[in-house]
């Protein structure tokens, strides 16, 4: 094979072998994912994507996922920038926000960076806020929590680019994953609702073996009651119970008020990643 990027909508079974290798060869050698967890699953699963592979001889030494049609969602193996994919990728598509993964060489030439993720770390364990009087902490029931936690999250997260469209399928998608642990998936309910959440995961398979807030909400209804502070420190604790000594999670560089919290938890920052817009000339 020639050594240029070109594009598959499917991977073959060999295909898909050499980017997994790629992937945790990454990995290894960076001490992080080396993409995100919803396009690894794309490719473990062998789902349909714009698959960008670039082969040296018969070896796989660089891959991006590409989603979207005329604005597309890029994300490189390591979290890398290429011009020369760039290049390719906006002869099909206007507009590229193409996801960085902490410090880049690259100077953005003709991008415009439009969106910052902030990766956070906090030791374990960490002082737990108790439950409010007359609320109801319990653990997410696969079968019968689906709507309400839907209805709850999303309500929470109406203007988040990613956690305001939560559907069924994606759920489900989720808890059949061989990570998922309903033990580290806390629902508070209030008055038979359910006001707040904490889902959280534990990385068995890395090297230092770390927690993970994966998703944290508070419905609209129940806000200004420290429910977060509350939430986020019962998760902690449930990962802490599992033998777990660091936790990390995302948050929106824009979000004060959560970083506010989180910080005051002791958690500091790690890393930042950016999403970045490059128009077609």
């Amino acid at each position: 094979m020639a050594s240029s990027w070109w594009c598959a909508l499917s991977l073959t079974p060999q295909q898909r072998l050499d980017v997994l290798s790629l992937l945790d060869r990454t990995e290894s050698r960076l001490g992080r994912e080396a993409i995100d967890e919803g396009r690894r699953r794309t490719v473990v699963h062998g789902w349909r994507a714009q698959h960008w592979l670039y082969y040296e001889g018969p070896e796989l030494t660089k891959y991006a996922m590409s989603t979207g049609d005329e604005h597309a969602i890029v994300e490189m193996c390591g979290g890398d920038f290429e011009e020369d994919l760039l290049a390719h990728l906006l002869v099909a598509h206007e507009v590229i926000n193409w996801w960085t993964r902490g410090p880049q060489t690259c100077a953005y030439v003709n991008g415009t960076v439009t969106r910052m993720l902030q990766l956070m770390r906090v030791k374990l364990p960490i002082d737990v806020v108790d439950v409010p009087a007359g609320a109801v902490l319990r653990n997410f029931e696969v079968h019968h929590d689906e709507e309400a936690w839907l209805e709850q999250n999303n309500a929470a997260f109406a203007n988040h680019p990613e956690q305001g469209a939560w559907q069924l399928r994606d759920l489900d998608e989720r808890t059949q994953e061989p990570w998922f642990d309903p033990s580290g998936f806390l629902l508070l309910e209030i008055g038979g609702r359910v006001a707040a959440s904490c889902w959280t995961k534990v990385h068995e398979l890395h090297p230092d073996r770390f927690g993970e807030i994966y998703v944290i909400s508070v419905h609209p209804d129940f806000q200004h009651h420290h429910l977060g502070r509350v939430m986020v420190t019962q998760g902690l604790n449930v990962l802490c119970r599992k033998g777990v000594s660091r936790a990390v999670l995302f948050v929106d560089e824009s979000n004060e008020a959560a970083k506010k919290l989180y910080t005051s938890l002791g958690f500091l920052l790690e890393r930042e990643d950016r999403l970045v817009r490059f128009a077609r000339p």
